[in-house]
């Protein structure tokens, strides 16, 4: 979508048909753009430039950013989006597609995550209705406080769970994750550049020892299920 708006705009990657129906309906057609991806991008740490270069998916995100060719210096100038949005399911499969791309950026065009261009998206897991009043929700935590602390003991309530982004109609998707005054975006930036070109490297790459060895160190001490992410 050809959306010309110098620093006010944003461009939304929607992983998913469903996805990119519902954004696209409840999108504001002045200010925001949508670029449906089918499925998961090529691993791009994997690739060599030549497949990647004829990957559609690619092409069709290097073509809508105004990008050009890896290695060239990049030029905010020719940046048709200022607000590069990752929008996908909060599942694994989501976080997946998510890492793929921040790969995609990080390794091809880094200064877009240097200089603050690239955002993600904050979908709510939950839905809570009790009586005429709702709640969304971001977290399981989110919601156990939600019950805990604001409704008494013996309240009647319903609980709607968000298995992906296609599942919220349009004006939902739209009120919790896309407008402006109500949505959460992160920034996403680098801290340490070293250490970040490392774990892209171990995460992503070809060799599967050091992936297993990461993995078997630092997996147990994290409780995804605990985690406010």
């Amino acid at each position: 979508y050809d959306i010309e708006v110098p620093n006010s705009h944003n461009f939304a990657l929607g992983a998913g048909i469903f996805v990119h129906n519902s954004a696209k309906q409840g999108r504001d057609r002045q200010f925001q753009a949508i670029l449906p991806l089918r499925g998961k991008i090529l691993n791009i740490e994997k690739t060599d430039d030549a497949k990647i270069y004829k990957n559609n998916e690619i092409q069709s995100l290097i073509t809508a950013l105004g990008l050009g060719i890896k290695g060239e210096e990049f030029d905010p100038g020719q940046l048709r989006y200022h607000h590069i949005v990752i929008m996908t399911d909060a599942d694994v499969d989501g976080a997946h597609i998510r890492t793929l791309l921040l790969t995609f950026f990080y390794r091809y065009q880094r200064a877009l995550v240097e200089q603050g261009y690239i955002y993600i998206a904050c979908p709510p897991l939950y839905k809570v209705e009790r009586g005429r009043n709702h709640y969304y929700c971001y977290s399981d935590r989110e919601m156990n406080n939600l019950i805990r602390n604001e409704f008494p003991a013996n309240a009647n309530y319903t609980i709607q769970r968000f298995k992906g982004l296609g599942e919220m109609m349009p004006t939902q998707l739209w009120d919790t994750t896309m407008n402006p005054e109500t949505r959460t975006l992160k920034r996403v930036e680098i801290e340490d550049a070293a250490e970040a070109d490392r774990i892209f490297t171990i995460l992503m790459g070809d060799r599967v020892a050091p992936r297993r060895e990461f993995i078997e160190t630092y997996g147990p001490k994290l409780n995804l299920l605990d985690l406010d992410i």
